[in-house]
């Protein structure tokens, strides 16, 4: 559990490339993610080219960590075919909580960069993409080699805790 608790948002990366099975590793662990029924609506687009990166990043206001990211996870879910259409949110939601713990796990920095439900950044990204119709961009996780930037904060709030006596 210690993993959670490493996990910070990272917005600065070294200018290092990040090897392919890393990568696979970051997205298996969000593929074991729970979802709902099993539907598992989750499809994932590995994006290197920084022309690219760099479109993808003027899709949001938040979107400049990808531009210097020499890799970014696109998390995006299937919108057809779902046993549980009103659920993929959710799904996607622990998908990507997977995947940024992994990456802390493997020394990798990320922060997640959500684009749903924001109609004005997924279609533009869906574009830049070429993504088909029945999908949507849900967020962008840029990875890399952290820059040093950024401190583990402790979120706890005991008084968020309400005891049943």
């Amino acid at each position: 559990m210690n993993i959670i608790f490493k996990r910070k948002s990272v917005r600065s990366y070294l200018d290092i490339d990040v090897d392919d099975a890393t990568i696979e590793q970051i997205i298996r662990a969000g593929m074991a993610a729970p979802s709902a029924k099993n539907q598992r609506p989750w499809e994932f687009y590995v994006v290197r080219n920084k022309e690219t990166l760099e479109k993808l990043a003027q899709c949001s206001p938040y979107g400049r960590p990808m531009a210097k990211a020499p890799v970014a996870i696109v998390a995006c879910y299937r919108t057809k075919g779902l046993y549980a259409p009103a659920m993929p949110l959710l799904d996607m939601s622990c998908c990507c909580e997977n995947m940024l713990i992994q990456a802390a796990a493997l020394d990798m920095g990320s922060v997640w960069l959500s684009f749903a439900p924001h109609q004005e950044r997924q279609e533009p990204a869906k574009k830049v993409l070429n993504l088909p119709e029945d999908l949507e961009v849900f967020a962008v996780l840029p990875v890399g080699y952290p820059t040093g930037e950024g401190k583990i904060v402790d979120r706890f709030d005991e008084s968020r805790i309400h005891w049943e006596e």
